[in-house]
């Protein structure tokens, strides 16, 4: 709990709080109607919190592995009352979430040689570009000269809308005509951020999945490239996956992990959904972490992901 205690503020937790306001009804309301005014946890109870559990997107295998969980606790426990039920459900689901999250702490970037290269993947429509903004206006204000590569030259509105998002947090935006290499663009984009002796440079990808081999020929061109300019980039590949989609970010994750090695995962729009119990099984069916999650609008609420502090905001603690 130390990490939850000494990076994770007030200011944030209830940022978290209200974000998850909709998925917080979905979830805890529905295992505590569950477990309401029960003495003893019965097969009934089980039932009942497993039901509660799939239809707030947890996945059907989460959800499994979550009241198999909880048997060998109430059989091992003796639990007898509904407040001991609550707190076994939070420490399983938040044990779960439990990854190596790596070396970031607050936003503080890892230590290399020349630029930090965190690549962008993920499809149209997720959040990916706005997520890269938030990102850039982050790390920036934590004193890292930032740059940005509009990698993604699939679409004009992906390069325009980068420029936008440059412009807004004043940070310089490498980029190309819509149709031109991707790979020549992350080249220029790398090869900029050295000369300038930039932290951390993030780079955009075309936002979609045509097809694995497609998509594993494009990015794998584009690690290539990189790596002529900064031996090891990059460094990281997030990808962004929409909380809203439920168990289709869970799909889009499987697909694109297939197809390319992804490091760390980003969930957005949380804010809006009842659906961020996919949270769960994604942190649970991934051998790859969650790193970040949207929880609003505001450019700080892209939010360092925290498993103790988003199962104390589900649980209402």
């Amino acid at each position: 709990m130390s990490f939850f205690s000494k990076f994770f503020t007030k200011d944030k937790k209830e940022t978290l709080d209200q974000g998850l306001e909709k998925t917080r009804s979905s979830v805890f309301d529905k295992i505590t109607r569950a477990v309401a005014g029960r003495s003893s946890v019965d097969d009934e109870v089980l039932d009942d919190i497993e039901e509660a559990l799939i239809t707030s997107d947890v996945g059907l295998d989460t959800t499994v592995k979550i009241i198999e969980a909880l048997e060998e606790r109430v059989a091992r426990d003796k639990v007898m009352n509904q407040d001991e039920l609550m707190q076994m459900l939070y420490e399983i689901i938040s044990g779960l979430m439990q990854h190596e999250r790596g070396a970031w702490e607050d936003f503080e970037l890892p230590k290399t040689e020349g630029p930090y290269v965190l690549m962008v993947v993920g499809v149209n429509g997720v959040g990916k570009t706005t997520t890269i903004g938030k990102l850039a206006y982050q790390f920036k204000n934590k004193g890292y000269n930032v740059v940005l590569g509009a990698a993604d030259t699939f679409r004009a509105a992906a390069i325009e809308q980068l420029g936008v998002w440059g412009e807004r947090t004043g940070v310089p935006v490498i980029k190309q005509e819509m149709g031109s290499d991707p790979a020549s663009v992350a080249y220029d984009t790398l090869q900029h951020a050295v000369s300038k002796g930039a932290d951390l440079c993030i780079i955009d990808t075309a936002g979609r999945l045509h097809n694995k081999k497609n998509l594993m020929t494009e990015l794998s061109k584009v690690r290539r490239v990189m790596e002529k300019v900064v031996p090891d980039a990059p460094h990281e590949v997030l990808l962004v996956l929409d909380g809203s989609t439920g168990q289709n970010a869970l799909l889009q994750a499987k697909a694109f992990s297939e197809a390319t090695k992804i490091t760390s995962l980003a969930v957005t729009k949380l804010d809006g959904t009842a659906k961020g119990g996919v949270v769960i099984g994604i942190s649970d069916q991934l051998s790859v972490p969650v790193k970040f999650i949207g929880v609003g609008e505001g450019m700080e609420d892209l939010q360092l992901f925290n498993p103790e502090a988003f199962a104390s905001s589900l649980f209402n603690k």
